[in-house]
C-alpha cells in the first residue's frame, strides 16, 4: 500500500487473475491485486474439506464427518465449469505458458436429458443419452430413430464442411439468416434440435433458433473440433480443481512483478476532481493507481449504482458415494437438461467428478448442479437433476446474483468484470476477459500466433 500502480485489481477470481497476468506479462504493467478472502480464486476457488464446511456450515457449528478423510483429499469447486479443448481459454493458457503450471484430465462423457412420454408397455420418464458430436456417432445414437439419424448425420457433415469464406460449402443456406431455417432445411425433429442447440452448441435457452446462424454454426464446430483433441469428450478439467487456473495466472503476474495481498478488503474507491479513478482505501491505508479492475461483487457492495443483476443462479454441491446412474459408471461426466424437456426457461447442468481429478476422496463423487433461478423454490427447480444423480450424502447450496456493469464505457477507469454465468463452460467468460483486455490496452490479444508471442 501507499504506492502507485499501473493497475489495482480487486479480487482473485479467474477473470481478474487472467487480466492481471496479461497486463503484467504482455504490457509490463505494475500490478497490485488484493482479495478479502484468505485464499485465491474468489468464486472460482476450490475448497478443502475444512473450508467447505466453514463456508457453508459455520453458522450451524458443524464440522466435516471423519469418514470423509483428510483435507488433502478434497478440492471442491464453488463454481464448476468445464474447459473446451479447442476453446479460447486453452489458447490463453498456451499464450501465457500458464499451462505449464497445471495438469489436466479429460471429462469422460457428456449426456443430454430427454423426456420419454412412454407408450403401451412403458411409463413416462426422463432418460439420459450420450451426446453424438459427429456424423458417425449420430448413426449409433439412441437419441433418434433410424430416419432421423440419417438426417442428423447429413446435418453434422454440413457443419463439418462449412467454411464461412467459401460459399460453395453453404449448400444454398444463408448463414446470416436464423438458425431455424437450417433446421428446417435438414428436416430435423424438435428433440434433435433440442440436443444440438443445448448439448452441442451449448445454449441455455431456445433464442439461438431466431438468431444469426453463423454464431451457432461456429459453436457447433468448436464442440466438434474439441472432441478427440485430448480425449473422447470435448471437455477437460484441471487436476486439483479450478482454483489452479486462478493461481496459475497469479503466479504469472507475480513472476512479472505483481504484488498480492490476501485478507485485505477495499473500503472505498477514490476519484480525482475529474471523476477518474485514483486509488483505493484499505485498512486505513491508500494505494494509488491509474486503473481499477474489479470483481463485480466488490462494486455491488461499495458502489452498487454501477452494476445490475441479470438474475440469480442457484448452485448445489452434492457429495455422493456412487457414480451417477445410467452413465456407465464414468468417473466424470456432464449432463445437460434442456429447459424444454422439463418445462423451464433455462437449462439445468450437472457436473460430476471423482478422485481421478483429485477433487475428493476415493470412494466419493462430487456432483454440482446449477441453473438460473426462476422461482423462490431452488430445491424444487433442481428436482429433475436430483432425480438423476440418486442418493445424496451432503448438499451445499448457494444462490448468487449474476452481476454485469451498467456502463461498459468505463470512462472513470473502473473496469468491472461480469459474474460467471450459468453456462457450463468457460467460453463466454473468456470472451469477457478478451473484450476487457481490448478496453485496457486498445488492442486485441492475438491467440493464433501462440509460440511466436509466448516465448518471453
Amino acid at each position: 500500500m501507499n504506492e502507485t500502480y499501473d493497475a489495482i485489481v480487486l479480487g482473485t477470481g479467474l477473470k481478474e487473475c487472467i487480466l492481471a497476468g496479461l497486463l503484467a506479462k504482455m504490457e509490463s504493467r505494475k500490478i497490485l491485486q488484493i482479495d478479502k478472502n484468505s485464499y485465491y480464486g474468489a468464486e472460482s476457488a476450490s475448497l478443502n474439506l475444512t473450508n467447505l464446511w466453514k463456508h457453508f456450515k459455520e453458522k450451524e457449528g458443524k464440522q466435516a464427518p471423519k469418514e470423509y478423510g483428510e483435507n488433502r483429499d478434497w478440492n471442491v469447486d464453488l463454481i464448476p465449469k468445464f474447459v473446451m479443448s479447442d476453446g479460447d481459454l486453452v489458447k490463453l493458457l498456451f499464450k501465457t505458458k500458464v499451462h505449464h503450471y497445471l495438469e489436466w484430465k479429460a471429462i469422460d462423457g457428456t449426456y443430454v436429458y430427454q423426456w420419454d412420454k412412454g407408450g403401451l408397455f412403458s411409463n413416462a420418464k426422463g432418460v439420459i443419452h450420450k451426446v453424438p458430436s459427429n456424423d458417425k456417432e449420430a448413426l449409433s445414437s439412441d437419441l433418434m430413430g433410424l430416419f432421423e439419424k440419417n438426417r442428423c448425420r447429413k446435418f453434422f457433415q454440413f457443419i463439418q464442411d462449412f467454411d464461412a469464406n467459401n460459399q460453395k460449402t453453404w449448400e444454398k443456406v444463408n448463414p446470416k439468416g436464423p438458425f431455424k431455417d437450417i433446421i428446417s432445411k435438414f428436416g430435423l425433429e424438435p428433440n434433435t434440435t433440442d440436443f444440438i442447440g443445448h448439448a452441442v452448441a451449448l445454449y441455455t435457452n431456445d433464442n439461438f433458433l431466431e438468431e444469426e446462424s453463423f454464431k451457432t454454426i461456429e459453436n457447433i464446430k468448436l464442440y466438434m473440433n474439441s472432441v478427440g483433441k485430448y480425449g473422447e469428450s470435448p471437455f477437460i478439467y484441471p487436476i486439483y480443481g479450478l482454483s489452479g487456473l486462478a493461481e496459475g495466472f497469479s503466479r504469472l503476474c507475480a513472476l512479472y512483478g505483481g504484488t498480492y495481498m490476501l485478507n485485505r478488503d477495499c473500503e472505498e474507491i477514490l476519484y480525482d476532481d475529474a471523476g477518474k479513478f485514483k486509488g483505493i482505501k484499505s485498512q486505513g491505508e491508500v494505494a494509488f493507481g491509474k486503473i481499477l479492475i474489479a470483481d463485480p461483487t466488490y462494486i455491488a457492495r461499495i458502489e452498487p449504482h454501477k452494476v445490475r443483476s441479470l438474475g440469480k443462479i442457484v448452485r448445489c454441491i452434492c457429495i455422493l458415494n456412487h457414480p451417477i446412474p445410467k452413465t456407465k459408471d464414468m468417473p466424470s461426466t456432464q449432463i445437460i437438461i434442456p429447459q424444454k424437456q422439463v418445462g423451464r426457461k433455462n437449462d439445468i447442468f450437472i457436473a460430476s467428478l471423482n478422485f481421478t481429478h483429485c477433487i475428493c476422496m476415493k470412494g466419493f463423487y462430487i456432483a454440482i448442479i446449477s441453473t438460473v433461478l426462476e422461482t423462490n423454490d431452488p430445491k424444487k427447480e433442481l428436482k429433475p437433476a436430483f432425480d438423476l444423480i440418486g442418493n445424496v450424502l451432503e448438499t451445499f447450496m448457494t444462490v448468487t446474483d449474476e452481476w454485469e456493469p451498467i456502463d461498459n464505457s468505463f470512462n472513470d477507469n473502473v473496469i468491472i468484470t461480469k459474474s460467471f454465468s450459468s453456462v457450463s463452460h468457460f467460453e463466454p467468460d473468456t470472451k469477457n476477459v478478451l473484450d476487457l483486455y481490448k478496453v485496457l490496452t486498445g488492442k486485441e490479444l492475438d491467440l493464433e500466433h501462440l509460440e511466436e508471442e509466448g516465448q518471453n
